[in-house]
């Protein structure tokens, strides 16, 4: 479990704080969605998950290491994979195998668990056909599946991912997605996801929601997606089935407002037509 503890954190300068007073818990196997506007210390929070950056108060906890416990830094790290936007900044090498080599190389793994580590990781976000290409000459979405095999060849407990989605077209996006889920779902990975967008959220066990440095809400999406008004004052664009459902009852008919399927709307029109 990832615990924070009344943590706070100010960046150097800064009178107030980017995280003030943060108390949440990740589960074992858990996928848990961060959301909130742009400056609502949705990156911060990411980095201080493995030590990247460590809080001013309180405190961080990974499976009982404190990150503040620079003995345990390097373990904390290889338990919790983190994931930025571009995958060009973590993408090193000339070749695909190679650079996802790089983590467990770094472990002091012997050569047959490293050659079985890179096929592993591959083979779970289906670029294994890619192993000798150059990353220069993938997709965004392909690179990013990549970075995620690189992170999953540390064999993390935990996969943090930074708005990692941001810059891939809506078919890398799927394809993404599709991956990291599987691999929740069949390698036991706890999700952590930074986003703003509340489609990458459908899936999550439990959606929390920051502000001004805050937690300002900690739902499930079923229980707070439907909440159109609450979403707009926290500056989150709803969900784009919200925004029709709010269209067709604004005209006098009235459907429920906690659809949040587009087959299951499709279903309530045909009944009502």
């Amino acid at each position: 479990m990832i615990s924070l503890r009344n943590m706070t954190y100010f960046y150097p300068g800064e009178e107030l704080p980017a995280l003030k007073n943060i108390n949440l818990d990740v589960g074992e196997n858990e996928f848990l969605v961060i959301l909130g506007r742009n400056g609502s210390g949705k990156s911060t929070l990411a980095r201080l998950l493995n030590g990247l950056l460590l809080p001013i108060q309180g405190k961080v906890e990974v499976d009982g290491w404190n990150t503040a416990d620079a003995d345990k830094l390097q373990l904390i790290r290889q338990r919790v994979g983190l994931l930025f936007s571009n995958p060009d900044n973590q993408l090193i090498s000339n070749q695909v195998e190679e650079d996802v080599a790089f983590g467990p190389e770094n472990l002091g793994l012997k050569r047959s668990e490293i050659r079985q580590r890179v096929s592993d990781s591959l083979q779970q976000v289906s670029m294994e056909a890619y192993r000798k290409a150059a990353p220069a000459f993938l997709s965004g979405g392909q690179k990013q599946k990549v970075a995620i095999a690189g992170v999953m060849a540390m064999k993390p407990r935990y996969l943090v991912l930074d708005e990692a989605l941001s810059m891939i077209d809506p078919r890398g996006k799927s394809e993404i997605i599709e991956s990291i889920r599987c691999l929740h779902k069949n390698k036991g990975v706890s999700l952590i996801m930074i986003t703003h967008d509340l489609e990458e959220a459908r899936g999550a066990d439990r959606v929390v929601v920051l502000g001004e440095g805050e937690v300002k809400a900690i739902s499930t999406p079923g229980e707070l997606f439907p909440l159109r008004r609450l979403l707009l004052a926290l500056g989150l664009e709803p969900l784009e089935i919200s925004n029709i459902i709010e269209e067709i009852n604004s005209r006098g008919i009235s459907f429920g407002r906690n659809i949040l399927e587009m087959d299951k709307l499709v279903e309530e029109i045909c009944r009502f037509i």
